[in-house]
């Protein structure tokens, strides 16, 4: 058998250049603005205008580039070789997309058809299901592969914000900041990419599974006591979001006395969310309100026990038939709330995310 992987993800600039364009992709996206294409496509042209030069700095602080695409190539070879290990006799070969830059989706399933896979995996590198991260991905996806030709048997992953190497990895990384940040009153902060409100109430499970994420962990952890919270980073517009912002929990951890130490628990690579917002900005703020002990965990990135736990999400997902409906793999369905769960609970979106 010829089993073929893609592993999604954002994607970001490879130069200062790529910026405006980067951003006119994500902003051009119905999963971000769900206007129509005569009114999102211009109104992208304009946020992407307005907001390159900001943007701009942020990657010329580290670098001029993201460095998303070579970290996620990093795990997609990480994952191939356990791949490879657990099926010694097939074929197996983990492929890497974006969503808002190169290597976009129409050329990875170009490729993809040309190696002919028998299988196909999709797993987004989003522990946590969005309609605007791992919906927009998959659905992408099946749009490039039916231009490609690509008639494969396809399956995908959902979410995992829960699965147990996501959480063993996690837990490892943050018990190891605990013990950097020394002895004093500590708060864990876990740090998500927000949202706005209305795409929340409007049935996005994405809330709902980082709280998952987060009370896996801190249950793992198994500290006495443990002062823990949730809080969301990167707003952007005018829109309101769901919150506490991290900034806000950042402030109250000042007036309580309390160090930092902060996981972002919904990335699992470094970007520029991480190595621009988290480590420089927030620290700033952090030193700035009087927190004593400001610690940044590091992202999952290619730890063991991740890329065992996303071994584990493709062999589950090929042992399952085709016609079952695409459902998280480390735990129970979403609540009937997250209507725009692909989990069953609302079939046009599943028929949606599975290509049918």
């Amino acid at each position: 058998m010829k089993t073929a992987v893609v592993l999604f993800n954002l994607g970001g600039p490879d130069s200062l250049d790529a910026v405006k364009p980067f951003l006119r992709n994500l902003f051009g996206d119905p999963a971000i603005i769900g206007a129509p294409a005569f009114v999102r496509l211009p109104l992208a042209w304009f946020i992407s205008t307005r907001r390159a030069p900001v943007a701009r700095n942020i990657y010329a602080r580290i670098g001029g580039r993201s460095p998303i695409l070579p970290q996620t190539q990093a795990q997609a070879e990480a994952l191939q070789t356990v791949l490879a290990a657990r099926h010694p006799g097939d074929s197996i070969r983990v492929f890497v997309g974006m969503r808002y830059w190169h290597p976009f989706s129409d050329a990875v399933a170009a490729e993809m058809a040309a190696w002919a896979p028998d299988r196909i995996v999709l797993l987004p590198l989003y522990p946590q299901m969005s309609t605007a991260t791992s919906q927009s991905s998959i659905v992408d996806w099946h749009r490039a592969a039916r231009k490609a030709g690509l008639q494969v048997p396809t399956r995908s992953v959902c979410c995992y914000p829960t699965q147990p190497g996501f959480v063993a990895a996690s837990v490892a990384l943050v018990r190891k900041g605990l013990e950097d940040a020394g002895t004093g009153p500590i708060r864990l902060l876990f740090s998500a990419h927000g949202l706005p409100e209305k795409i929340v109430r409007g049935g996005d499970p994405y809330q709902v599974q980082v709280e998952a994420t987060a009370r896996a962990i801190a249950m793992t952890l198994d500290i006495p006591d443990l002062d823990w919270s949730i809080c969301y980073q990167s707003r952007v517009g005018p829109l309101k979001w769901i919150g506490p912002s991290t900034g806000a929990e950042i402030e109250r951890a000042a007036r309580d006395g309390k160090g930092v130490v902060l996981y972002p628990l919904a990335f699992v690579s470094e970007h520029s969310e991480t190595l621009v917002e988290l480590d420089i900005e927030y620290r700033e703020l952090a030193h700035k309100v009087g927190v004593s002990t400001y610690v940044r965990v590091p992202t999952v990135g290619t730890a063991p026990r991740f890329i065992a736990g996303l071994a584990d999400l493709v062999d589950q997902r090929l042992n399952e038939p085709l016609s079952s409906v695409d459902r998280d793999a480390s735990g129970p369905a979403c609540p009937t709330s997250c209507s725009r769960c692909p989990m069953g609970r609302n079939r046009a979106i599943s028929l949606a995310w599975s290509g049918q």
